[in-house]
Order: structure tokens, then C-alpha cells, then sequence
């Protein structure tokens, strides 16, 4: 009696063990909610921590409620393809893209996985919505497209250089080309708005992941340009430190973008650090259910002017009073 009582016991012992072993496993196999995280730069990225931030402020915990995998190409633009694929083979839930290159790589990988975007200066030219209201396909995001920021720029740049009548424009060759005309918006818009301000745009392009700033800069002195008009694309954001040390040893005036100083002259307009913020709010959102065609593009339209009385002064350039005055920051 006692033998058989034993067994019984061990048994029952047994089962609940290994009960407890399946349900053990069975939570350790639940998927967490995957979302793909890609970049053009290099780790440490700060857009990345910022959106990481933001879906922590939002109750997500990396582990327990999400899962991120984050990928950063360094640099190297092919790298973005195998990115995608990656994140297409892990099925994620979500593919954040920073960038209209990540973004052109992504859909290239799946029009099925929702992709939420930023820094994609114009999205219906490059054929990513058909609306901002309703963009149709598998393809959201924030964008800090502002149409009236290249001339703002271009009258702060004749602001402190009256005579001011050739402008080198700074910008990548790799950015994505319209699907219409085969043109860059962004560069659209800057060259139309100085040719109307009567400037004459003269357009250098550097080519990433390790730009020839030495050769840009050779080409831009040849052309005998007043000022220098820094554009906010992958590979110029990436460099923006060695590109203010180059034009101050040539004395030029620099506008950088907005949210990126780094010794510019100028700083001005919108910026990508204000969109990101935005991205975990989109994230939730399609991970409760919402579908990535309905969800509106949003628009980030806050502008920033900041000057940088240190650099005038490096370069022997004399910011009027006035302008100093409507500066949200003035660095000394």
C-alpha cells in the first residue's frame, strides 16, 4: 500500500512538472511584439536612443512588452538591402526607417510589413503615399518638410551677406530621385528658391560612406561662392563637424539645418530630432491594430534659428544687430 501510494505521489509529482514545464516554455516561445529599427549611420545613433525613449515612455519594456532589433548600415548604402531582408526573414511586426534611402530599401523588401518612416523630406513625389491623409500603401511616418524653408534660408544668407550672388549648395549624391522627372525634391526646391532670389546656385554633391570634403570644398573655391548652403541629407548630417571646420579655414559663411549647429554660421529651419519623438506613437498604434495606409503622414513645422557669434567672428563676418535679436539662441 504504502509502495503504490508512493508511486501515485511521484507521479502526480511527475505531471506537474512537467505541466509547469510546458507553460514555462510555452511563455518563453511567445513572440514579443518585433519591431526593425534601420539606419544609413552608425551605432551609437542618436535618433535611435531618442525612439527608443519614446516607446519606453509610452510602457513598453525592451524584453517584457517589445522586442527591437536594431540594425545601422555605417555608412555603406547596400548595406540597407540586406537590412530589409533581414527584417523581412525575422517577420517583424513593424520596420521604423530613418531616411528615404531606408525607407526605398524596406519597400523594396515587403509591401506587407508596416513601415513608419522619418526623415523623408517629401513623400508623395517619391511615390511612398498616394495622400497624406490617407497614404494608401504600407508606408507612414513624420516628415520635417517645410516648402518654405530653402528660401528662408537663402534671405538669412543675404541677410548678413547683402551682395551675396553665388551660393554652393551642399548635398548627397545618394538621396532618392522623384519617380516622375527623376529629380530630388529637396534639391527642387532649393535651386528654385535661390534662382528667385536672383543667386546663382552652384551644386556640389559628395558620395558617402567616406566623402571627399577636401575635394567638395577644392571645387567650391574654384567656383568663387560667397556662402555655403548645407543641406540635411545622410551623408552632409554625418560630416557636419569637418564641413564647418573646412569652410571656416575658407572663411566662408555657413546655414546649416535646423537642430544641427555644429559651428555653422547659421542654423536654421526644421529638424528630424523634432519627427522622432513622434515614431513610437505610430509604432503603438499599428502594433494595436492600425493600418499603416489609413494612419496620416504628419508634418513637424517648428523652426529654430540659431547664431553663432564665435564663428562670425572666426571668419570676420558681421551679423547684423537685428538678426541677433530674432535668434532663439545666440552661441558666444
Amino acid at each position: 500500500m504504502r509502495k503504490a501510494a508512493f508511486a501515485l505521489v511521484a507521479l502526480v509529482a511527475l505531471a506537474a512538472w512537467a505541466l509547469g514545464g510546458e507553460r514555462a516554455l510555452a511563455q518563453e516561445q511567445k513572440k514579443l511584439p518585433t519591431v526593425g529599427f534601420m539606419q544609413l549611420g552608425a551605432d551609437p545613433a542618436p535618433l535611435f536612443e531618442l525612439f527608443r525613449r519614446g516607446l519606453g515612455e509610452l510602457g513598453y519594456v525592451e524584453g517584457r512588452d517589445i522586442k527591437i532589433e536594431a540594425r545601422f548600415a555605417q555608412g555603406r548604402i547596400n548595406r540597407l538591402d540586406e537590412i530589409a531582408s533581414e527584417f523581412h526573414a525575422l517577420n517583424v511586426d513593424v520596420i521604423v526607417a530613418m531616411g528615404a534611402v531606408s525607407v526605398q530599401a524596406a519597400r523594396r523588401a515587403t509591401t506587407n510589413i508596416p513601415i513608419v518612416f522619418a526623415a523623408v523630406l517629401d513623400p508623395i513625389p517619391l511615390g511612398y503615399a498616394e495622400s497624406l491623409e490617407r497614404p494608401g500603401g504600407n508606408i507612414t511616418g513624420v516628415s520635417s518638410f517645410d516648402p518654405e524653408q530653402p528660401q528662408k534660408q537663402l534671405e538669412l544668407l543675404k541677410e548678413v551677406i547683402p551682395n551675396l550672388s553665388r551660393v554652393a549648395i551642399l548635398s548627397d549624391q545618394d538621396i532618392p530621385r522623384s519617380t516622375s522627372d527623376g529629380a530630388n525634391p529637396f534639391e527642387k526646391a532649393n535651386d528654385g528658391a535661390a534662382r528667385a532670389l536672383g543667386l546663382e546656385p552652384h551644386w556640389v554633391r559628395v558620395k558617402g560612406p567616406a566623402p571627399d570634403l577636401a575635394g567638395a570644398f577644392a571645387a567650391i573655391t574654384d567656383q568663387r561662392v560667397q556662402a555655403v548652403l548645407v543641406l540635411e541629407v545622410p551623408v552632409i548630417l554625418r560630416n557636419l563637424k569637418p564641413i564647418a571646420e573646412l569652410a571656416a579655414k575658407q572663411r566662408l559663411p555657413t546655414l546649416f539645418p535646423g537642430g544641427w549647429e555644429n559651428d555653422g554660421l547659421i542654423t536654421y529651419g526644421t529638424s528630424i530630432l523634432n519627427t522622432v519623438p513622434r515614431l513610437p506613437i505610430y509604432v503603438n498604434k499599428l502594433l494595436k491594430g492600425a493600418k499603416a495606409s489609413e494612419l496620416a503622414i504628419e508634418f513637424v513645422t517648428r523652426r529654430e534659428l540659431i547664431i553663432n557669434l564665435k564663428t562670425a567672428h572666426e571668419i570676420g563676418v558681421t551679423i547684423p544687430a537685428d538678426l541677433v535679436r530674432r535668434a532663439d539662441r545666440v552661441v558666444q
